[in-house]
């Protein structure tokens, strides 16, 4: 292996730049029910979008994917929009669920969600995918740890959620055929009870 490479890197300031935004975004959150840094789930969709073969604009929106949604709408967005350009933009549109508040009633946003990523670019169906491969993944942890009272911190409750993830499941299956990011998604939310 020849480490004094001169290929140019997959990752550069943009992205240093977008990972410290989005710490700074989401310094004061943490994940559903616990006291996990919201920044780890960012870290880990970043991660598994890259592993995916995902580029630059990808892990950036990756990292960036709930920082509309969850972290100041509109004024996040141009932030966004003129930090790291139209194609990260886009990809972060494409993963958000509602930039409003308050924000539209469950069920009938995840409906609205599920048909956005059903019509996608493939790069947000990367990081879309990368994220509730992650979610799940989460879900199934706090399962093993806490039982049934993980359905708990969910809108959807248990039967909402299940729904959730397996309509999901069947549009990346739909779209996404040989990704090893679906099968893992598959494999997650069919150990899911």
């Amino acid at each position: 292996m020849n480490l004094n490479t001169t290929e140019t890197p997959k990752l550069n300031h943009r992205f240093e730049q977008a990972l410290v935004y989005a710490n700074r975004l989401h310094r004061k959150q943490t994940r559903k029910g616990g006291d996990i840094p919201y920044v780890s789930h960012l870290l880990s969709v970043a991660a598994l979008v890259l592993e995916d073969g995902g580029d630059e604009d990808e892990a950036i929106a990756a990292l960036l994917h709930d920082a509309v949604e969850d972290q100041g709408g509109t004024a996040t967005r141009e932030v966004i929009l003129n930090m790291f350009g139209t194609r990260v933009m886009e990809i972060v549109d494409g993963c958000t669920d509602a930039d409003t508040i308050p924000k539209p009633p469950w069920l009938e946003r995840k409906q609205q969600y599920i048909e956005k990523i059903r019509h996608a670019s493939a790069s947000v169906r990367r990081v879309a995918l990368a994220d509730k491969l992650h979610n799940a993944r989460s879900i199934l942890r706090d399962l093993s740890r806490i039982g049934e009272a993980t359905w708990e911190k969910f809108k959807g409750g248990k039967e909402g959620t299940l729904w959730y993830y397996r309509t999901l499941l069947e549009v990346f299956l739909e779209t996404e055929v040989n990704s090893w990011l679906v099968q893992e998604l598959n494999r997650i939310v069919s150990e899911f009870k």
